[in-house]
């Protein structure tokens, strides 16, 4: 999670450090199950995994309230385990993954969830250092904490976090042949370790206390992962989705983990306009009218998750739409208009999607002679957009071959 957040503040990192740390190889290291004592693990206690099945599939769906009372169910008969703590600090979490991380309203019961289950798994560990689920919900917990404090751009807590998730995930790779949860911190490590090096050769130093990564085998894990966790599971086809889609641009392979994701938990605001946004990106635009429709609906009913950047997505795409399927162009400005007002209220108006809409509104205005209008849309686009794009050299035209109107 702390190479997640990496990534995410990549362009902003103002310096780096040159110290060299020892090199840790996360391998793929199995064990015999009966190496160790797994006895008093609810980690991989069938009884719990179906009991907190439905649990878990009313999270991923955006049922908080069903969800949260099975795990404070769980918490009243396992107070001092960490596994009811991370599951309460992982329902909070995907409140605020629908708001791109930008809500702060539940940030003090988030980390005080995951600082519940880190003091409850610490004690745990002490107490017997073969304890490796105390060791997979320490990595987690921390891991977590780590990429929402680099979001809040406190990077000192986030680099402290990331090295302690790294310390208790090398740690509990040993018991890698007992579940597939112990190979998901490691997929993510194999993976983004050599992902951020690539693409930000700037970031290498600091990524010397890092395990040395293997891209292809991060992918491959997460895909196993996917098919046979059960804690893990969902978390590993969340990942699998974005990766394939933002960082290997392969939307043709995304595609079937987002419609799974929205099929499978349809009111998940996050997965349903990622889905929206996979058929897209992969010109299945029938499929994409009827998820963007949905999502506003769900919107205007007020669902959790449904907000204003669900609300940008959706109004983008059924604009495009009207534009250029149905060249029904006052439903389309109707939908960008409504676009711009919703990447105005989230205060993202350097999105593509807010420029373009601009740019579209703009276009609209000259085909029919209103040069005030367009000069107000393409007004918007030069001041916005990046200076080398091609939506900044059209506005740049356009008002330099208008100043005088």
């Amino acid at each position: 999670m702390a190479l997640v957040t990496l990534r995410a503040q990549a362009q902003q990192v103002a310096d780096t450090t040159h110290t060299v740390i020892r090199t840790i190889e996360v391998g793929n290291v199995d064990v015999l199950p009966s190496a160790i004592d797994t006895k008093g693990w609810l980690l991989t206690d069938t009884d719990i995994q179906t009991e907190l099945e439905g649990a878990v599939q009313n999270l991923y769906n955006f049922k908080f309230d069903k969800a949260e009372k099975q795990f404070r169910s769980l918490r009243r008969r396992y107070p001092h385990h960490p596994m009811p703590y991370f599951l309460l600090g992982l329902s909070t979490w995907w409140k605020i993954i629908p708001t791109n991380l930008q809500t702060k309203q539940y940030d003090k019961i988030f980390y005080a969830y995951m600082d519940t289950a880190v003091i409850n798994g610490e004690k745990l560990y002490e107490a017997d250092h073969q304890n490796y689920e105390a060791c997979f919900f320490l990595a987690a917990a921390y891991g977590f904490a780590a990429h929402l404090h680099g979001e809040r751009r406190d990077m000192a807590k986030a680099v402290v976090g990331g090295k302690r998730a790294l310390e208790y995930l090398n740690k509990s790779q040993e018991a890698n042949g007992l579940s597939p949860e112990f190979l998901f911190g490691q997929a993510l490590v194999n993976y983004y370790a050599v992902w951020i090096g690539d693409t930000y050769p700037l970031l290498k130093p600091v990524l010397f206390f890092f395990p040395r990564g293997n891209r292809e085998l991060g992918v491959q894990q997460l895909k196993t992962v996917a098919e046979t966790g059960f804690y893990t599971g969902l978390e590993a086809r969340y990942f699998l989705m974005k990766i394939l889609m933002n960082e290997e641009n392969k939307p043709a392979e995304s595609l079937p983990v987002s419609r799974y994701l929205a099929t499978n938990f349809p009111d998940n605001a996050y997965f349903q306009r990622f889905y929206a946004l996979s058929c897209f990106n992969t010109r299945n635009f029938r499929e994409c009218e009827r998820v963007s429709r949905e999502i506003l609906d769900k919107l205007n009913r007020g669902m959790p998750g449904y907000e204003a950047i669900s609300g940008r997505y959706a109004t983008y795409y059924l604009g495009w739409v009207m534009q250029n399927r149905y060249k029904d162009l006052e439903k389309a400005a109707e939908y960008y208009q409504r676009c711009i007002v919703f990447a105005e209220s989230t205060g993202e108006t350097n999105s593509f999607y807010y420029l373009d809409a601009n740019l579209n509104l703009a276009n609209f205005a000259v085909q029919n002679g209103d040069v005030k209008n367009a000069m107000r849309y393409y007004r918007v686009v030069n001041d916005k957009a990046e200076r080398k794009s091609e939506m900044y050299q059209e506005a740049r035209a356009f008002l330099s071959n208008n100043k005088r109107s």
